[in-house]
């Protein structure tokens, strides 16, 4: 188990790489998508600004919601996955918002984009691309950390866990 968790994150390892320096929309992304359009529905009743801002919530919560799941089922190294799974979400999210001013990127259905709308709201829709820059900055921090501790779990379930200690 351990040598493909290894090898796993091996493999993993340049995708991480690419989502730091040249992330792009992708096939992850696409389920990412789905969910946040499900948030949207979910979100409806609660108003306009909850609908607005339920895309987001719902496609940042699922990946943690599984998480959670997996630490109470102990299962640590899942979870650090999930927690890469949030942090690319949140990429994907900070990208979305970075568009908020000049609208560029294609919209499901059409309709009104998100982030445009939400931060119009505010006043902050002029400064989207910062807010879109610390997002993902925070997005790579969590990206590292979760990845690190992937392999730290990895490496930790090789150690012989002592038997008769008192």
């Amino acid at each position: 188990m351990t040598t493909l968790r290894l090898l796993f994150l091996a493999l993993l390892l340049p995708y991480c790489g690419w989502l730091v320096g040249a992330y792009e929309y992708h096939l992850l992304d696409n389920v990412n998508l789905a969910i946040h359009e499900t948030g949207h529905l979910l979100f409806t009743p609660f108003g306009q600004t909850m609908h607005m801002l339920g895309g987001t919530i719902f496609q940042l919560l699922v990946p943690l919601v599984f998480a959670g799941h997996f630490l109470w089922k102990r299962r640590r190294f899942d979870a650090a996955i999930c927690g890469l799974w949030f942090a690319e979400s949140l990429m994907y999210t900070a990208v979305y918002l970075g568009d908020a001013y000049l609208m560029q990127l294609p919209l499901v259905g059409g309709g009104t984009h998100d982030w445009n709308w939400l931060l119009s709201k505010v006043g902050l829709v002029h400064s989207c691309g910062t807010i879109a820059m610390v997002l993902h900055v925070i997005a790579c921090t969590l990206l590292a950390a979760s990845f690190l501790a992937a392999g730290w779990v990895t490496l930790d379930e090789r150690q012989p866990s002592p038997s008769g200690a008192s």
